[in-house]
């Protein structure tokens, strides 16, 4: 039997890969800060610290590194975010090479793809970077530079690939979910009581599950990187209408106009990215793991439907 690191075992993502990839036959171990996952031997290991990684990664064939620091806010100096996002992902790598894994498939972002750009209606695709020199906030900028340190770091034998979700939804089964979903929840719970004119890209965190798993095991795989998305970017106006159209929701109808978004960043440090990005359309395409790994992602409206119904049979808004 074939065996998995998967770091982060306690995240919305890795959890559902976890599961995934047990239900395939693998023997799956993970990597936690603190807390242990029930039912999957966990090893203690920190993205800031060497300690644990040696003994996570002993034995493997395969490591899916989908643990990453997300702020809960805007840092105070974007290094918070990027110096853990770049070494912890190198530290994952050398020991993984060290190790004698076969692949590493790192999760990072279409934050590391569409940023930094003019506006434009070609849609983004694997051959785009999100330029770091550009005016955009610490994440994206942490994504795309520890994805660039993944592609330049010496793997010696060991197989790469990336995965670049956008924005990941989903079924919630807990009170621990990723903060994409905070944006459904706003729309359901009321506490957004107008929607701002903001695009992105979703994926069922079921869907970007199975693709890690393909992006681990198709010989087509190695050395790429692969958009995890639905399908193209929508609107947060679509999807407060499919709430209400499909799980009779009370959703707000109202447009926030765009100088009131950015007279609030004004005054207020959180709306600030927010700002940067009202307006913008980033399209996308997800025909790349469609086509060369076969890929079927569930169409948009059942992600926002599914997510919207668990949030609410859940109790959760």
């Amino acid at each position: 039997m074939e065996t998995v690191l998967i770091t982060g075992g306690t995240g919305f993502l890795a959890t559902r890969v976890i599961a995934a990839a047990q239900e395939a036959g693998y023997d799956v171990r993970t990597t936690v800060r603190h807390t242990p996952v029930e039912g999957v031997p966990s090893v203690v290991a920190d993205l800031t610290s060497d300690e644990g990684w040696d003994e996570a990664v002993a034995g493997c064939d395969y490591v899916l590194h989908v643990a990453s620091p997300l702020p809960a806010a805007q840092p105070d100096h974007e290094d918070e975010v990027i110096i853990p996002a770049r070494d912890g992902t190198l530290r994952v790598l050398r020991a993984a090479r060290d190790a004698g894994v076969r692949r590493t498939v790192v999760t990072s972002s279409f934050a590391a793809i569409g940023y930094g750009h003019p506006q434009t209606d070609r849609p983004f695709t694997e051959d785009d970077w999100t330029r770091p020199d550009a005016d955009i906030a610490a994440y994206p900028k942490s994504k795309v530079i520890a994805e660039r340190a993944a592609w330049d770091f010496d793997r010696g034998a060991m197989e790469l690939t990336v995965v670049n979700p956008t924005g990941i939804f989903g079924p919630v089964t807990g009170p621990r979910y990723a903060s994409s979903i905070r944006i459904l929840a706003g729309l359901l719970d009321g506490s957004m009581p107008a929607i701002p004119n903001m695009w992105f890209g979703m994926v069922d965190v079921r869907d970007a599950a199975d693709l890690h798993l393909r992006a681990m095991t198709s010989p087509k795989a190695a050395g790429e990187r692969f958009i995890g998305a639905s399908g193209d970017a929508v609107s947060m106006a679509h999807i407060a209408r499919v709430l209400r159209e499909r799980l009779g929701a009370t959703t707000p109808t109202e447009l926030l106009p765009d100088e009131v978004v950015r007279k609030l960043a004004e005054t207020d440090d959180r709306m600030a990215e927010l700002a940067r990005n009202v307006g913008r359309i980033r399209h996308l395409s997800n025909a790349k793991a469609r086509s060369l790994l076969g890929w079927n992602p569930r169409p948009t409206e059942d992600v926002i439907t599914d997510t919207g119904r668990s949030l609410i049979e859940g109790g959760y808004v």
